[in-house]
């Protein structure tokens, strides 16, 4: 008998007992017949192996003409800045995730009210998309805040809200700068030398004194205004007459001041603006500044946004980000929506949620275009206006031969 065979004892007795033994060295006897069986080894080929192979090697449904092939940039036709972030769109992961909202946003500012079916006088092509851009603080930071001005220099943007760093930093930024520090710099150290670490950024502490030096004398002016003119001040009012006061190109406030383009920060208080309006408290009592008045305006450039439709462009999370979107729910979401940031949604936190949520609460329409950038917006952002804003603006501004 070859060795892959194995000899099995059946017996069959009044019992009709049964009985296997695997390593029985006598033939198998059956009514005094010798049967030869098929080792386990040959047994799972023959019924295992199939199955195994086909579960594998399962048929695939085409994707031909369905989706976007991934190929990433070739280097060998040239370093071509524009080629080499349109590719970002078939590269993969994150890169991809960039080349959607670049596309995004291209459809923001392409959209044209005479591009919707519909017949109404006001139909006609100066009738764009309402764009509302939110930052965080640190990106103002950042090198981002000459990016966030830039747009707002040109009146890409139409509505922007932010928080009090935002704002702070844009106007310190005026009186003296910012330096690259490090991110492992101690603490404590700093701490002895008066300086203010922002990731791995610095901000000396005489920047805040520069500030208090400037502002507080624009309070005495604002109350006065208040107590003689009846002037109402909201956040939105104040940081445009920041805006004019600043006086300086650098800064996204003047140019939102200059441009008419309205800044909302809600958390008027939550800064160094806030401590600048604390220390003034005790210099001269009375000055109001109303928040419910630009919860109502800012409610209202989204509701009274129709027949246009909105688009969102938001960096980070926090308060821009919820304030924003609350807004746009005011008119049953938003048509378009770009959030760039590195929250996760784990947490329950709004920050972190992807667009697929605020369409829940209905803050961005179900049939609205959307997509979330897992990226450090200090890297993804100003790759995104090159391809975007940037790019449009310099074809038509380009002279024509």
């Amino acid at each position: 008998m070859p060795q892959d065979y194995l000899k099995t004892e059946f017996r069959f007795g009044p019992n009709q007992s049964f009985l296997s033994k695997a390593s029985c060295p006598r033939p198998l006897e059956l009514n005094s017949f010798t049967v030869p069986v098929r080792s386990s080894t040959n047994m799972e080929e023959d019924l295992v192996f199939p199955t195994v192979h086909s579960t594998v090697f399962k048929e695939s449904e085409s994707l031909e003409g369905k989706c976007d092939k991934i190929e990433g940039y070739d280097f060998n036709q040239g370093v071509n800045y524009p080629k080499l972030l349109r590719s970002m769109l078939t590269t993969g992961f994150q890169a991809s995730n960039l080349g959607e909202a670049i596309d995004i946003v291209n459809q923001m500012i392409d959209w044209r009210l005479a591009d919707e079916a519909i017949v109404a006088e006001e139909e006609n092509e100066s009738v764009r998309c309402k764009i509302f851009l939110g930052f965080t603080s640190n990106l103002v930071s950042s090198g981002v805040r000459d990016t966030i001005r830039y747009l707002v220099q040109h009146h890409m943007v139409d509505v922007i809200v932010t928080t009090t760093g935002g704002v702070e930093e844009d106007l310190i930024k005026c009186l003296a700068p910012t330096y690259k520090g490090d991110f492992s710099l101690p603490g404590a150290y700093l701490r002895s030398k008066g300086l203010n670490r922002t990731g791995n950024l610095l901000v000396p502490n005489d920047n805040y004194c520069k500030f208090e030096d400037w502002i507080i004398p624009i309070f005495h002016e604002m109350l006065k205004e208040q107590k003689q003119e009846n002037v109402l001040w909201t956040p939105s009012k104040l940081l445009a007459r920041l805006g004019k006061e600043i006086n300086n190109e650098s800064s996204y406030l003047y140019w939102a001041y200059k441009m008419n383009i309205p800044v909302f920060c809600p958390g008027i208080t939550d800064g160094s603006l806030g401590d600048m309006l604390y220390f003034h408290s005790f210099r001269t009592s009375g000055l109001v500044v109303d928040v419910v008045q630009d919860i109502r305006a800012m409610n209202g450039e989204a509701v009274h946004a129709t027949p246009r439709k909105t688009g969102m462009i938001i960096l980070g999370g926090g308060l821009p980000k919820h304030h924003i979107c609350n807004a746009n729910m005011m008119r049953n979401g938003a048509d378009y929506a770009v959030f760039i940031n590195t929250g996760q949604e784990f947490d329950g936190s709004d920050s972190g949620a992807r667009p697929d949520e605020a369409v829940s609460w209905g803050k961005i329409r179900g049939s609205a275009k959307t997509v979330k950038v897992h990226c450090d917006a200090t890297i993804a952002f100003p790759l995104l206006v090159a391809e975007t804003f940037a790019s449009k603006r310099e074809q038509t501004c380009e002279p024509k031969t």
